[in-house]
């Protein structure tokens, strides 16, 4: 039976991890059960979706992301403080047990974009926000085993 060779317009079922490639520390990973990409439409970083082209069910992956190809330095413009008031309840009250250090917080910018930025310091009048992607400014391990691929289905397809 001929297996079917990821390509544009398929559905990838996989495992995987992606590691720090430097520190070999564990950033994501799904093991537990199996994830699905659809291959072809800039969905995924594209040098990921280069690395699957042309496997089939049951090969392993194991190949190096570089951060310029992945998600880029760490902007320092993207890291900045912001008024402790930014987190008041209703009441005018802060909530200190969910303002702290590591704390990811869904934030709109001014044209109502949503952006996730993490306190990286907290201060008496104010935190250091980091709303850099969490794994910018690495080069990134991916490995993993293909579990299945299959033509994606008409409803499944963007319209580019």
């Amino acid at each position: 039976m001929n297996s079917l060779e990821i390509s544009k317009n398929t559905v990838v079922s996989l495992f995987y991890s992606v590691k720090d490639a430097a520190s070999d520390k564990i950033l994501q990973q799904q093991l537990d059960e199996p994830q699905e990409f659809l291959i072809g439409h800039q969905l995924l970083i594209d040098t990921f979706e280069d690395h699957l082209l042309g496997l089939i069910t049951d090969q392993t992956f194991k190949f190096v992301v570089p951060k310029d190809q992945a998600y880029g330095p760490i902007d320092p413009h993207a890291i900045f403080d912001l008024p402790i008031s930014t987190f008041e309840e209703e009441d005018g009250t802060i909530d200190e047990e969910v303002v702290q250090v590591g704390h990811v917080f869904p934030m709109a910018d001014k044209d109502g974009n949503r952006h996730y930025g993490k306190i990286i310091r907290k201060m008496k009048d104010s935190v250091t926000m980091d709303f850099n992607h969490p794994m910018a400014g690495r080069d990134l391990l991916f490995e993993g085993r293909i579990v299945a691929v299959r033509e994606a289905r008409p409803d499944e397809i963007p319209l580019d």
